[in-house]
C-alpha cells in the first residue's frame, strides 16, 4: 500500500473564525489528487500550498453552503484564463450542485462565455447510501443531519488500499460511527465547544463518543471560535490551515 496524505487548505468554520480559512482539503494518493470542499478562499489556499489547479483529478463537495462550494466559480475562472484544463474534470456532490455552481458563476461574471469550460466539467450526483466509482477512487456516502431542503453528505473515500472518512457538516448521527469503522483517517467536524445544536457536532459530543469510533486516527476540523478560544482544553489532533496529515 502506498502512502496517502491530506493537505488542509482550510480548517475553519463558515465565519472563518479567528482568521482560519474555510473548508478545503486536497487528498494526495500516488500522483492522483482529490479536492474535497471548495471554500471561498480556495485559490489563495491552493496557491499558498503550491498545489497546481490543473493537477486536480476529482472534486468532491459535501453540501451547498457557501463556505463549502463558493470557491468553485473562482476555480472555473482559473481554468478559463490562467491554467487551462488538460483533461475533463469530474465534480461530484449532492443534487443541484451543477445548477447552483453555474448560477453562482453567472451572478459573479454574467458577461463571460462558459461554453468551452462547461464541456470539460462533468458533474456527478452522489446519492446517499451508495458507493460510486470515480476514476481510481471509491466514494461511499451517507446523508448527514445538517441541511433540510438540500442534501448534506459525509464521504468514505478509498484509494490505493487506504480509506479516509470526512464527516462534512453534520449533527450527531450513528451512521457516522458505522461509516468510519476501520478507516485509516477520520476528519470530523468540531464547530462548537459549549453550544449544542442538531446540525453541528460539539467537542463534548465527540469526547462522549470517542471510544465508539474505530478509525485508526481522528482529526478534528471545521473549527469554530468556541473551540479555538479553548484550544488548550482539547485532547487529540486538530487540523489547521496548511498542515499535511500523513496516513
Amino acid at each position: 500500500m502506498s502512502a496517502v496524505n491530506v493537505t488542509v487548505l482550510g480548517a475553519g468554520d463558515a465565519f472563518a473564525s479567528r482568521g482560519w480559512f474555510q473548508a478545503g482539503y486536497v487528498i494526495n494518493a500516488n500522483g492522483a489528487r482529490i479536492l474535497m470542499e471548495a471554500g471561498p478562499a480556495l485559490l489563495a489556499s491552493m496557491k499558498r500550498s503550491g498545489i497546481p489547479s490543473d493537477e486536480i483529478d476529482l472534486v468532491l463537495i459535501s453540501h451547498l453552503h457557501g463556505d463549502h462550494f463558493a470557491g468553485l466559480p473562482f476555480l472555473i475562472l482559473e481554468y478559463m484564463y490562467e491554467t487551462p484544463l488538460r483533461k475533463d474534470l469530474v465534480i461530484a456532490g449532492p443534487e443541484h450542485l451543477e445548477q447552483r455552481t453555474w448560477a453562482l458563476f453567472r451572478d459573479m461574471y454574467p458577461e463571460f462565455d462558459t461554453s468551452a469550460i462547461a464541456s470539460k466539467l462533468k458533474f456527478v450526483v452522489l446519492e446517499p447510501g451508495k458507493k460510486t466509482r470515480l476514476g481510481r477512487f471509491d466514494v461511499t456516502t451517507i446523508r448527514t443531519p445538517h441541511t433540510i431542503k438540500d442534501t448534506s453528505l459525509a464521504f468514505r473515500i478509498e484509494v490505493d488500499g487506504k480509506s479516509l472518512v470526512f464527516s462534512g457538516d453534520t449533527g450527531w448521527t450513528e451512521e457516522l460511527v458505522t461509516l468510519s469503522a476501520g478507516a485509516d483517517l477520520l476528519l470530523i467536524e468540531c464547530t462548537f465547544f459549549q453550544t449544542k445544536t442538531n446540525f453541528h457536532i460539539s467537542y463534548p459530543m465527540i469526547v462522549a463518543n470517542r471510544g465508539r469510533f474505530k478509525a485508526r486516527r481522528m482529526v478534528l476540523t471545521h473549527i469554530g471560535r468556541e473551540v479555538i478560544d479553548r484550544i488548550s482544553e482539547i485532547e487529540g489532533e486538530i487540523a489547521s490551515d496548511g498542515m499535511t496529515i500523513e496516513f
